[in-house]
């Protein structure tokens, strides 16, 4: 390798033999650093790089608020790529412990009295009181069939006691002794819109003893799939009160018993060994008055605090409606 040209620079500043020991040494510190430098590079982690394949997609799904084709064109476009579209079954959940209603339900005479045969009405209603005890008799026949400990005497007491029960349990809130004196279509009924609310519920005394007056045995899903059901009278005396969940009063008064008359279902599954009676329903007339209005809780605006300020010291005095002259 020539060195004249690195010598042009130097030869009007260092003698010759300087500038080529200069020149040497320079070069020799740069290739020590470059090895250096290699070497560094050798240690260091290098990226790994892994191709991967990716799945192709054969169908890909339609864009949001993109207007496109109706779903079945989309269908078969996804069949035609061969994608398996899942047929969508519209299934209703069933429950076969209970039925999801009242069959063939009791209709209680109005008033609760028994009307003059001579009139049309008292004619019409003894017309449907054979009819419906005629069907009860049958129904009566093949409860006994399946459950030979039941008797029409004996029953409605214990009935009645499961009607305490049951609202007993309810006031407490004891979901699993209340499942197992109501029925599944009968508990949704039974604690809806009771979840922020205080319950207050009493049986007082019985008025009249409870009486069966109803009864019928109907199969669902397949033949000999039999449920009795059975209608009881009940007249007793009660007391109720509901309150919200800031502790005021909606609805009734604990210290004020009323007379109530309730014509109670109860069923049971006679085919499962393991069935018991439980309440199913409630039947209420057509000629039964209106229940009292519930009483609404009202918000009361207060004054604006300042944040040094507490409400007590205030000594804040709720002000009073002014009379308002109501015309009808």
């Amino acid at each position: 390798m020539s060195l004249s040209p690195y010598l042009q620079h130097f030869h009007w500043l260092v003698p010759p033999e300087t500038a080529k020991e200069s020149l040497s040494l320079s070069l020799s510190l740069s290739l020590s650093l470059s090895g250096v430098i290699q070497c560094a590079t050798a240690l260091l982690p290098q990226p790994l790089l892994v191709p991967i394949r990716t799945k192709k997609r054969y169908f890909i799904p339609p864009a949001v608020n993109v207007k496109q084709k109706s779903q079945s064109e989309q269908e078969t476009k996804a069949r035609a790529a061969g994608v398996v579209v899942r047929q969508q079954y519209i299934e209703r959940a069933i429950n076969i412990s209970c039925t999801a209603g009242i069959f063939d339900p009791y209709v209680p005479p109005e008033g609760d009295a028994r009307l003059s045969t001579l009139s049309k009405e008292g004619l019409k209603q003894r017309t449907e009181q054979l009819r419906q005890s005629a069907a009860s008799q049958l129904a009566f026949r093949k409860i006994k069939d399946h459950d030979p400990e039941f008797s029409t005497k004996e029953f409605p007491a214990l009935a009645q006691q499961m009607f305490i029960d049951a609202h007993a349990a309810l006031t407490q809130f004891n979901k699993e002794k209340l499942h197992s004196l109501v029925t599944e279509r009968c508990y949704p009924e039974m604690v809806r819109g009771n979840r922020y609310k205080t319950l207050r519920w009493r049986f007082i005394e019985s008025l009249e003893p409870p009486r069966v007056v109803h009864a019928r045995c109907p199969d669902m899903i397949s033949k000999g799939n039999l449920y009795g059901q059975v209608t009881l009278r009940v007249h007793s005396r009660q007391t109720l009160a509901i309150y919200d969940r800031f502790g005021r009063l909606m609805l009734g008064n604990e210290d004020e018993p009323r007379d109530v008359l309730e014509y109670l279902v109860l069923e049971r599954h006679l085919v499962n060994p393991y069935g018991r009676w439980r309440l199913h329903g409630k039947i209420v007339p057509a000629w039964a008055p209106p229940k009292d209005p519930i009483i609404k809780t009202v918000v009361i605006p207060g004054p604006t605090l300042k944040p040094e300020e507490e409400f007590e010291d205030l000594h804040y005095q709720v002000p009073k409606p002014k009379a308002v002259q109501w015309y009808k």
